[in-house]
């Protein structure tokens, strides 16, 4: 996806319709001047609905819709007919959307499943017709209820990107090119920091006509928690994967040090995701030895897999992909 079309944030104002006024209307027929009260109801005013759809992997197609505003519902008639109900606006969004207030913050709905339709933000109810106010000490009632106004707020939609597995590490570590070796995708690969500014979603094909999905997350930096490099932006894609696979050069002064850097990044963010299996593989293996390799092995944690790989001569990407699909099928505690 090119860069500046993968957007993952957008702040609109949506307002919702008004429900039609009911009807005091008045039965008037030949032979029946002073009929009784008929009077409809008013309709319902448009919803703003979330539709979740597996086809978008963007919220492009509403960065320019910055005001989306539902049908009002109409308004009662005589004879008791009721008035139309406002047309409700559908937004599309691709799976993993979050909606959150705008002044608050806090997440109202977020969107998972292919198909899922939420209702966002809802119509007015119409007003009811002076028929359901007819008693029997007022045979003629001539009120009737006003229509509910619809609701309007500015709303921020969010993308967190759905992956099986999300690759985590330092710019320049080589998470582009392993994503790059083993799918299709064909995101940008320079040897300089920041090459990747947008996610870039691949799909690995496993044996056996499997597959699972892998995440490049742009790069993550020192304190990306606090917001620095973008990292909120950045850190929140991991929030959606199964399995976070950091990835740190051979050639680190310290892969250890980094490792922690890391972890401690995705913690500060959100503690839920220490929840989430890891593994650890350390790039760009080429460039050292066996003897070197143990040393390395010697030094860094015990406490999660760890593997050797170089995504330019392709060892241990076999290995790698049968990791990943053990972790990602291991059952459930």
């Amino acid at each position: 996806m090119e860069k500046g079309n993968f957007v993952d944030y957008v702040k609109i104002y949506l307002a919702s319709g008004n429900g039609g006024r009911g009807s005091t209307h008045m039965r008037r027929e030949k032979y029946d001047a002073f009929g009784g009260p008929d009077g409809g109801d008013g309709g319902r005013g448009g919803h703003i609905i979330l539709r979740g759809n597996r086809n978008y992997w963007t919220l492009l197609h509403l960065k320019f819709r910055k005001h989306i505003k539902a049908e009002h519902g109409g308004d009662g008639s005589g004879n008791q007919k009721s008035g139309k109900d406002g047309k409700d606006v559908i937004l599309d969004v691709p799976l993993g959307t979050v909606a959150k207030d705008f002044e608050t913050g806090l997440v109202e709905q977020e969107i998972l499943e292919h198909g899922d339709e939420i209702i966002f933000v809802r119509g007015g109810m119409g007003g009811r017709g002076n028929v359901h106010f007819k008693s029997s000490t007022n045979r003629t009632p001539k009120y009737a209820q006003p229509g509910q106004e619809g609701k309007e707020d500015w709303k921020i939609l969010e993308l967190k990107v759905l992956a099986d597995v999300g690759l985590v590490g330092f710019p320049n570590a080589g998470k582009s090119t392993l994503l790059a070796s083993i799918s299709a995708a064909k995101p940008k690969i320079a040897a300089y920091a920041f090459t990747t500014l947008t996610p870039n979603l691949g799909i690995v094909s496993y044996r056996d006509d499997k597959s699972f999905v892998m995440a490049d997350i742009p790069g993550i930096i020192e304190n990306a928690h606090l917001g620095k490099g973008l990292g909120h932006r950045f850190l929140r894609h991991i929030e959606r994967n199964s399995v976070l696979l950091f990835m740190i050069p051979a050639d680190s002064d310290n892969i250890e040090k980094e490792y922690e850097i890391l972890l401690n990044e995705c913690k500060q963010f959100n503690p839920e995701l220490m929840q989430k299996d890891r593994i650890l593989a350390i790039s760009k293996s080429d460039l050292i030895d066996e003897e070197l390799k143990e040393l390395i092995s010697e030094e860094i944690p015990k406490d999660l897999p760890v593997i050797f790989i170089s995504s330019v001569v392709g060892s241990g990407i076999p290995q790698l992909k049968d990791l990943i699909w053990e972790v990602l099928n291991r059952p459930i505690e």
